[in-house]
């Protein structure tokens, strides 16, 4: 009897290895490339052509759509009414865009979709004291929860006051509302009115300025009315230099340079 260990033995790895293969590849396009398809199957798969942006009828290429302006978390109401209230909070003005151009209802959509609206980086357990006002909230009740809480009260506000919903009063009123708000003169149980003001400000304001990477400041115009440089790995170009403009750069141009 042949030994299988030699060359020319019994042939089994000759054919178990061509069969092991087929079933490889065979897996790597069945489950999608989310394992097999994914890490294995582009080794043993042939490589494809690279795939290039899609092409208009006149040649030109097609604009590329950001699918990142999409809710995470915000039902269509919710996203409608943060809308008109962000847009009154930094409206678009001869300055520059408002919070809508800029992409700040999708920045604190997806804030409130990850860590951030989960508090997960925070203290939350009992027990709970009433804090000082310059403290803020003291409870349980994460940010998420203070939204859908503040944004039903926004609106039911609005229907008592205005017999409409808050996207669908005019600019003054809605400001109306909002002051009212700020000011503590609607009443809530749970959170306080004040407070939840605060927190869609100040999250408004991080939307408009924060680096275009979490989905505000949208092509960096934020940055621009203020004619902040952004996130400059280094001067020292520069430094020497007479300049009182840096054109802005984002952590995604420094992404995709490496």
């Amino acid at each position: 009897m042949a030994d299988p260990n030699q060359p020319g033995g019994s042939g089994r790895d000759k054919v178990e290895q061509p069969s092991r293969r087929k079933f490889l590849v065979q897996a790597g396009y069945a489950v999608g490339g989310v394992i097999v398809g994914g890490a294995l199957g582009s080794l043993i798969r042939p490589s494809k052509k690279t795939e290039t942006a899609p092409q208009t009828g006149e040649g030109t290429t097609a604009e590329i759509k950001n699918y990142n302006r999409a809710p995470m978390f915000f039902n269509q109401e919710q996203l409608g009414i943060v809308s008109a209230a962000t847009e009154r909070i930094f409206p678009a003005d001869d300055a520059g865009p408002g919070a809508l151009a800029l992409g700040v209802p999708f920045f604190i959509d997806h804030q409130l979709a990850g860590e951030w609206g989960f508090n997960s980086r925070e203290y939350m357990s009992p027990p709970f004291y009433a804090g000082e006002k310059v403290q803020g909230y003291q409870g349980r009740l994460k940010r998420r929860e203070m939204f859908e809480i503040g944004l039903r009260e926004l609106e039911n506000y609005s229907q008592t006051k205005f017999t409409k919903g808050f996207a669908a009063l005019a600019p003054e009123q809605q400001d109306e509302v909002l002051k009212a708000f700020e000011s503590d003169e609607v009443k809530l149980t749970t959170i306080s009115a004040s407070g939840f003001f605060k927190m869609l400000r100040s999250s408004t304001l991080e939307g408009a300025y924060s680096d275009p990477l979490y989905g505000g400041n949208a092509d960096m115009n934020g940055w621009k009315m203020r004619s902040y440089p952004g996130n400059q790995m280094s001067y020292a170009d520069v430094i020497d230099k007479d300049f009182s403009v840096i054109a802005p750069s984002s952590l995604q141009d420094h992404l995709s340079a490496h």
